[in-house]
């Protein structure tokens, strides 16, 4: 076989990396999100790649530029890896709107648009909030974000992941992605 030049065998394992890490953090993110067939699919090419790139380190040479190659590509990977996922937005999430005054109001432009939007009332710093939680495709949390800060631009807004467990309501083009637990 081949050796290749240092700086070039560095930049190989560079782009191996980039690639092995782009897939395990991809792989990781399905795991967490239980797209079991996903993650084995991506798991299966991901190890394959990692096999390929720990051989070009280990049968050539041992140089800095081998090294760098592997622990930058390690890094980048896993920011692309991340960059990908958030942007194939896979799941739902459940967005919490804390709202002061607007509470009901936003509730109401979320039904409209077909959203399923649970009101309460807590206490919170300053008095009584209003807290709206409604769940959401992650590939709409831009849409939806918007459509509460156009009634209530102060609107605090926190979003965390969501495992449907059982039942409740969504947007009738979510249904299918939830599964036989969502009904209408």
């Amino acid at each position: 076989m081949m050796e290749l030049n240092p700086i070039y065998a560095g930049i190989l394992v560079f782009f191996l990396r980039v690639i092995d890490m782009s897939l395990d953090t991809l792989r990781l993110l399905f795991v967490m999100r239980g797209k079991k067939l996903l993650a084995g699919a991506v798991g299966s090419i991901q190890a394959a790649v990692f096999v390929v790139a720990i051989g070009a380190v280990l049968t050539g040479p041992l140089n800095v530029w081998t090294v760098l190659g592997y622990a930058g590509g390690f890094g980048t990977g896993v920011i692309l890896g991340i960059y990908l996922e958030q942007r194939l937005a896979i799941g739902f999430g459940m967005l919490q709107v804390f709202s002061a005054e607007r509470g009901a109001e936003i509730a109401a432009r979320l039904r409209e648009a077909g959203y399923a939007a649970t009101i309460s009332t807590a206490t919170g710093m300053k008095g009584e909030v209003f807290i709206i939680h409604c769940a959401v495709q992650r590939k709409e949390i831009g849409r939806v974000q918007l459509l509460i800060t156009q009634v209530d631009p102060d609107a605090f807004i926190t979003l965390d992941d969501v495992q449907p467990l059982h039942s409740g309501y969504f947007k009738p083009s979510d249904r299918r992605k939830w599964g036989r637990s969502a009904r209408v």
